[in-house]
């Protein structure tokens, strides 16, 4: 076939065998997306298969819809007869042709997550069932899991649900159940389990679509979860031919359920199932290749393949030690423009890719600060978070009470029982008498459409609000935010409720507290209005257009399947990169270390692994020992270098100081009458007590100090006069 020409022989190979099940193990950069275009035109054109008997399954419809253009340039119109899409939007899709067959109407409605929620807080209420340390929310994460996993409410009541808590939960998840179905409603775990049922109960239903479905195909194989691969094996247990596509090197979503066993089970689960290997490397060096490869390796749940490229050796890469997170990022601005510089690149060339969310905001700050444009992928800029913007427009109503739009943000956050109705009531008073929202808060009683239960509430959070407008010049920029999220109870319900979701939530918190605190050390007037307006050059570049040319910011999660020329791993530390299971329970030690060679394999041309020996965490300076994926990196593979943290030697003459603007003062070297003070450690001071200490600034012959003191407050002293006693 002529179009196969272009297609390298194990390619080839891969896209000609369709006599039985087979498997398409395809390396990073080796083209799967390719194979699987190419073989479905060769089915279309050359094996003579009806389109419409073709089901294609990938992951996202964005994938979904490229591939069907690429085969349509290949095959024209009859493309469009092939059954192509995510998992979810084809089942949805026959879900509604056998509808009666599963006692639904055909025009069902499909809950997402924020829905789910509201149907079990309805739920809780309306059963009166209370459960300690569980939110609405938390349940729903409880009840999904329990769906990706194939477990029933009558299976959870009988064999799982032992303590008071669980029968609870097990009453809550089947009272869902009947209460989606009632409503005509399925959420997005049923649009898998139902098929299932489907297919399970009805034969003949089963044998339709194993008819409709003669051949199918499955990108990302190693992603799908255990009702997927069930669904699989229902539909191809009869005559169709299965190929599924995958790398079980890349599989790093078992946090929401998906399992590499299937890919590691399937030539045992399918009769004849043979399998292809995809090991030709088109998108990066062979150096950054023998680098990933010598880590994936160490994993023992794999399947053995050995990337290979015929591109350029390529340069070593580069493991930067750094101070703490603030030289890192500016590490990473030092490296940028260094690459720009001596090879001609673009901002949009480089990628910065982290492990959780939290790290993006000391690298936006040193973006920010040094005029590095941005863009957030996959997410949204730090201080536009949700939860970020909740805490600052506390604050800003702190700042200036005519803020109206920050005080409608907060009205009912956290929750106080003050509606939408109330609050458009009290902006009609407000309006009528020409006053403030905040003026009309402490004039509530006046505003008689309000109930009486509903004024009562608005008064204690006035009251709230009135207290920390006093305290905000009595108490430290840092102990007046950190008191206040204290009060609101933020913290706590976002640790209580345990979900993924409120874990990343509960992590921005605390990294904008860092943030505070950070600030507080650094700035010599730390006062609130100076910080709000430090926040607000945000602003500037909140709306980037993804066109421009800037560097892109993301979770390593995000970046997979994307590609950059240069790309910077951050934050390789242990308990970070990989992620301690104390943090987050679904982490393991092989599927962080799949995740570090996803990280590793989106660069063409060069990677630059970061590491900072300090970082603040939790509120508190954490020293970071580095991630053992660099330990288990090939020496051959990467030079090292040091950023801002001082050595024992080479230090440099005060002229190349002054010129390098990168430079960062050398604070391990430090030393006062043979004593070693340096961040992190624990002073004393004659009049303001025990503290620790936060940064170290300033030249060497006159250092400053900011130390965070027990009782009062961050102070910042000059280290020559201010006698601290290490303890």
């Amino acid at each position: 076939m002529e179009i196969l020409k272009s297609l390298n022989p194990a390619q080839r190979e891969a896209v000609e065998f369709n006599d039985a099940p087979h498997m398409v193990v395809a390396g990073a950069g080796s083209g799967k997306t390719r194979v699987l275009t190419y073989k479905i035109a060769y089915l279309i054109e050359k094996e003579n298969y009806d389109p419409s008997n073709i089901l294609a399954l990938t992951f996202t419809n964005k994938a979904a819809g490229e591939m069907k253009s690429r085969i349509a340039e290949l095959v024209g119109d009859r493309a469009k007869e092939i059954w192509m899409g995510t998992f979810h939007s084809i089942l949805a899709r026959i879900l509604r042709i056998e509808s009666k067959k599963i006692n639904y109407d055909a025009n069902f409605s499909i809950y997402d997550r924020e829905d789910s929620v509201s149907l079990v807080s309805s739920i809780m209420n309306e059963l009166n069932i209370s459960i300690d340390n569980y939110t609405a929310n938390s349940v729903q994460h409880k009840i999904s899991n329990f769906k990706n996993h194939m477990v029933t409410p009558a299976e959870y009541a009988k064999h799982h649900a032992k303590t008071s808590t669980e029968k609870k939960i097990a009453s809550i998840y089947d009272e869902y159940n009947k209460r989606l179905l009632k409503n005509n409603a399925m959420d997005f775990d049923d649009l898998l389990l139902k098929p299932i049922d489907l297919f399970n109960n009805n034969a003949r239903v089963l044998q339709k679509y194993r008819r409709i479905f003669k051949y199918v195909l499955v990108d990302e194989f190693q992603d799908t979860n255990k009702a997927q691969y069930e669904i699989l094996k229902l539909l191809t247990s009869g005559r169709a031919i299965i190929c599924v596509v995958g790398d079980d090197s890349q599989s790093i979503y078992a946090w929401r359920g998906a399992d590499i066993n299937n890919m590691l089970d399937f030539e045992n689960d399918f009769v004849k199932a043979q399998t292809f290997r995809l090991e030709q490397n088109y998108r990066s060096t062979r150096m950054i290749l023998k680098a990933s490869d010598s880590v994936i390796k160490n994993n023992k749940n794999r399947i053995d393949k050995t990337l290979w490229t015929e591109n350029p050796e390529g340069e070593p890469l580069v493991v930067v030690k750094c101070a703490d997170e603030k030289d890192e990022a500016i590490q990473i601005v030092k490296h940028i423009k260094k690459e720009i510089s001596s090879k001609k690149l673009s901002m949009n060339d480089f990628a910065v890719l982290y492990r959780i969310n939290s790290q993006s905001r000391a690298l936006e700050d040193g973006f920010r600060k040094n005029k590095i444009p941005y863009k957030i992928v996959g997410g949204v800029e730090f201080y536009r978070r949700k939860e970020v913007k909740d805490i600052v427009a506390y604050l800003r109503v702190l700042s200036n009470q005519d803020d109206e739009e920050s005080l409608l943000r907060i009205m009912n956050f956290p929750q106080r029982g003050i509606g939408n109705t109330s609050i458009s009531k009290m902006i009609s008073f407000a309006r009528k008498l020409d006053i403030s929202l905040f003026t009309t808060m402490s004039r509530v009683f006046e505003v008689i459409e309000v109930k009486e239960r509903i004024q009562k509430n608005v008064k204690q959070f006035k009251l709230l609000l009135d207290k920390y407008i006093d305290l905000k010049d009595e108490l430290s920029l840092y102990e007046l935010s950190s008191a206040l999220i204290d009060e609101l109870g933020i913290l706590r319900m976002y640790k209580d409720d345990n979900s993924a979701e409120s874990k990343t939530r509960y992590e921005n918190v605390m990294e904008l507290l860092n943030g505070i605190k950070e600030f507080s050390a650094t700035h010599p007037e730390p006062i609130l209005d100076n910080y709000l307006a430090d926040v607000s050059l945000v602003a500037g570049i909140d709306q980037l257009n993804e066109e421009e040319n800037s560097v892109t910011l993301m979770t390593v999660h995000s970046s997979k399947g994307l590609e950059f020329p240069v790309v910077f791993v951050t934050g390789l530390e242990q308990e970070i990169f990989p992620l301690n299971p104390r943090f987050d329970s679904d982490a393991n030690e092989e599927e962080e270390r799949r995740l570090f060679y996803v990280a590793v394999t989106r660069a063409e041309k060069k990677v630059f692994l970061t590491y900072a020996r300090s970082r603040y965490r939790f509120g508190e300076v954490a020293y970071q020992s580095r991630s053992k994926f660099i330990e288990e990196l090939d020496e051959t593979t990467y030079n090292e270098i040091s950023g801002g943290v001082g050595r024992k030697s080479g230090r440099r003459r005060k002229s190349e100081q002054q010129n390098d603007e990168f430079y960062q003062e050398s604070y391990d070297d430090f030393d006062q009458e043979k004593r070693s003070l340096r961040v992190g450690s624990r002073v004393s001071h004659e009049k303001f007590g025990n503290g620790k200490v936060l940064q170290i600034s300033g030249p060497n012959d006159n250092p400053r100090v900011s130390i965070h003191f027990e009782t009062r407050g961050t102070k910042t002293l000059i280290l020559k006069v201010a006698n601290l006693k290490l303890i």
